[in-house]
């Protein structure tokens, strides 16, 4: 175990499972570092001046104040160590995240789209463009609104679980269909919110296989603490199979959104 790493251990912190996040948990490691540091130091402080300055030793009270510059150097170091975290750690890991887009064919493309109390994830065909979405298309067979007669839907599919393939980019777009979700995923070291009437996009690269939960991270009404979901990433060749039994064949009929492990039961589109 990195001997920096003792205190995200001792906290708990989620198993890591995406490319990027080792620089998270490095920044999360130096910040938990600099806190304990400062809760050590300020604790002794504060005990020495309970001794320093209790009332037997000193019965009548000074109203000038600490003469000494001590303090200052201290506040000093403190702002010049986060900004060395700010600049060196934080900023060139948000810039990354938000200009080195990945492109290409290779890419995993899924639009997530929150609603009260559920995630509903869309997945484009093999054709890898998503088919048109209306809101005036919205029902309970098809929560997404999706307009089934555009050309590029014909091959698209939605399921109720973000499944990702290993050792790929994955582009996830959020959007909500009600109020502000946030779309969490712990492992990967990464959320977004889902905002009504906009949608926001996040990437990452899953690195190890596994399952688990994904949470709203954002207050979202009553039902907000139920608004569990689940993130699954597989190996290639099992991805490829999952895909494969959920694309809808020609002139099959579309489903609102397949239970895990029952495609097969799915009803079939026009």
């Amino acid at each position: 175990m990195h001997t920096l790493g003792i205190i995200n251990e001792m906290i708990g912190l989620p198993e890591l499972a995406s490319e990027h996040g080792s620089m998270v948990d490095h920044m999360l490691e130096m910040v938990h570092w600099l806190v304990a540091v400062l809760l050590v130091g300020w604790s002794v402080f504060f005990v020495y001046c309970l001794m320093r300055f209790r009332k037997k030793r000193n019965p009548k009270a000074s109203y000038s104040g600490v003469q000494g510059h001590a303090s200052h150097h201290v506040e000093i170091a403190v702002v010049v160590v986060e900004a060395i975290l700010l600049l060196g750690f934080a900023f060139p890991l948000w810039a990354q995240r938000i200009t080195d887009y990945p492109s290409g064919p290779d890419v995993v493309r899924v639009r997530a789209v929150a609603e009260q109390y559920k995630w509903t994830m869309h997945y484009p065909g093999p054709d890898n463009k998503f088919g048109l979405s209306k809101s005036d298309l919205i029902s309970g067979a098809n929560p997404l609104g999706i307009d089934w007669e555009d050309i590029n839907s014909k091959d698209d599919f939605v399921y109720t679980e973000l499944v990702l393939p290993v050792n790929r980019e994955c582009i996830v777009s959020v959007t909500s269909k009600d109020v502000i979700h946030n779309l969490s995923l712990h492992p990967m070291r990464i959320q977004q919110d889902a905002i009504p009437g906009s949608v926001s996009d996040m990437w990452f690269k899953p690195i190890s296989t596994g399952r688990w939960q994904t949470i709203c991270g954002q207050l979202c009404g009553a039902g907000h603490g139920g608004m569990v979901g689940y993130m699954e990433v597989m190996q290639q060749e099992d991805f490829d199979s999952w895909y494969k039994e959920n694309v809808p064949k020609p002139k099959d009929e579309k489903v609102p959104a397949a239970e895990p492990g029952d495609a097969e039961e799915s009803p079939k589109a026009s």
